[in-house]
């Protein structure tokens, strides 16, 4: 099991009944304890699965699933048919059931033994006859699961629980999540901006604003020999020139300063409990802060690229949307090896059949997604209140497979878009000196770009080294909101039309729930 995930849950439940008496219970039940154990010990999966029993009976589905909504350590439910069990008896439970959900359609024996089998083994071995009665009731009450169909020890079949039950963690972890705002969204912007009650009614996260202001609270009480011994810190973790080490310049004054901001925005964090901020590089507080020393003395780049390493999530221009997305990015990938970051388009590369998008921003990217060794560097930035002398870790990524995602607020609902990457070389940026990412869209440049503007996708995103696009099916799936993949399978036209379909979908979908 994955440290990360070590007090979180996920229950298995097995449906069976009692017409065939007593004896047959039993053997579900080894059966069923037999599986969940081999399951644990496959080593596959990142969360411990707990045997809950069998349900026989309309109240003892009801039980199990109010028991599952109610135990804070569980985050997700799979259920299996071992047996027939009459789905009427497990309409209340689902009806009532608030915790993801995996229908699993397997079966205890691998193999027909076609020599001993006679009636009494076919009453009992009725998981191809159980789970459609089962799955018929999902359908029917229009219950949000993933199906997850293979033999219980087939490394596939684990991985595909794996993937949902990392994702489960990640929904948990976002039911209490709080984002603050330090500062508000830049004027003007539609796509950072969004229904935040629905977000929270929906999503489950809940976004608050913070005035800079009372961030300078924090400031004030930052302990110089704490912010002394972050600097070396940074001097010991980055590649750096040693002129940097000189207390008597500007720029190691720009690396202190930029130090304080760190254990001021992460004292802030802390102790409100958040799990994401965002910035705004138009309100970084005193704009005289040169003269009365109350304020950031210029954006706090190298803290949120910190900050992000270790979990919080973060959203420039106040893009509270990303920063939530993020930090679920980040946390259903703990353990994992390759890295995820808030990222940016910016600016393109047309070469034919390698045409690219140079992803970065200001300063604000992740350093787990470096290719070598991140380098500390201090240069001027001359964008927004401040434009000053900044320090930044400057790198560009590493190549492979990725993953880029995104929520926009559609009105009525929120929709998911999700977008394959390849990651290519990048060129150095010798008058550009930030981090970046080059990458090229699936299926190709055009179409996956074209797929994107036409769901309406971000300029920001939350990227990934080591999802696939089965994470963020399962994500939307327990969120219940809408999905849009684009792939190397993905046709431009099928995928306009499947927008249309989704929207024709989305205002009937009320009036049948």
């Amino acid at each position: 099991m994955i440290k990360a995930f070590e007090n979180f849950e996920v229950w298995f439940v097995t449906g069976a009944q009692l017409l065939y008496g007593g004896d047959a219970v039993v053997q579900v039940d080894g059966h069923s304890k037999e599986m969940v154990n081999g399951l644990n010990d496959s080593g596959r999966l990142p969360i411990k699965v707990v045997y809950k029993g069998t349900a026989n009976s309309s109240n003892e589905v009801a039980d199990i699933m109010s028991a599952a909504n109610n135990d804070k350590k569980c985050v997700g439910v799979i259920t299996w048919m071992h047996t027939f069990s009459p789905a009427k008896m497990w309409i209340h439970g689902l009806q009532i059931l608030r915790k993801p959900l995996l229908h699993l359609h397997t079966q205890y024996n691998k193999q027909i033994p076609w020599d001993t089998m006679d009636m009494d083994f076919m009453n009992l071995n009725q998981s191809a006859h159980g789970d459609r009665e089962y799955a018929h009731i999902l359908s029917r009450l229009r219950k949000p699961r993933k199906t997850v169909i293979g033999y219980w020890q087939d490394p596939k079949t684990q991985d595909h629980i794996a993937v949902w039950s990392r994702v489960c963690a990640a929904w948990a972890d976002a039911q209490d999540m709080l984002i603050i705002r330090f500062g508000d969204q830049m004027n003007n912007v539609s796509v950072t901006d969004g229904d935040k009650v629905a977000a929270e009614q929906v999503l489950g996260y809940h976004v608050d604003y913070m005035a800079f202001s009372d961030v300078m609270v924090y400031f004030n009480q930052v302990k110089d020999a704490d912010v002394d011994a972050l600097v070396a810190v940074y001097f010991h973790d980055y590649a750096h020139d040693k002129a940097l080490e000189d207390k008597g310049t500007e720029a190691y004054k720009k690396i202190w300063n930029s130090a304080k901001a760190e254990l001021t925005l992460r004292a802030v964090l802390i102790d409100k409990g958040a799990k994401g901020f965002t910035t705004n590089f138009d309100d970084l507080g005193d704009v005289n802060v040169e003269e009365t020393g109350k304020g950031f003395d210029q954006i706090p780049g190298l803290a949120s690229q910190r900050l992000m390493h270790d979990g919080f999530g973060f959203g420039a221009e106040g893009d509270w949307k990303s920063a939530a997305l993020y930090r679920t990015t980040w946390f259903m990938t703990q353990g994992l090896p390759g890295g995820s970051s808030f990222l940016e388009d910016y600016t393109l590369n047309f070469d034919g059949d390698n045409t690219s998008i140079l992803e970065a921003h200001m300063l604000e990217i992740n350093p787990d997604i470096a290719e070598e060794k991140p380098r500390l560097e201090v240069h001027f930035l001359g964008i927004g209140i401040r434009k000053s002398q900044t320090a930044r870790l400057v790198f560009t990524s590493k190549q492979g497979h990725g993953i880029a995602a995104t929520v926009v607020d559609m009105g009525n609902r929120f929709r998911l878009i999700v977008n394959d990457v390849n990651c290519i070389k990048s060129k150095p940026l010798p008058k550009l000196p930030v981090a970046s990412n080059l990458w090229i869209p699936e299926p190709t440049f055009e179409v996956g770009v074209g797929c994107w503007l036409n769901a309406g996708g971000t300029h920001h995103s939350c990227f990934s080294y080591d999802i696939t696009d089965e994470y963020w099916r399962d994500y939307a799936e327990i969120a219940d909101i809408e999905c849009c993949i684009i792939n190397e399978k993905t046709d431009y036209e099928d995928f306009r039309k499947e927008l249309r379909f989704n929207e024709v979908y989305y205002l009937l979908n009320k009036s049948l729930r």
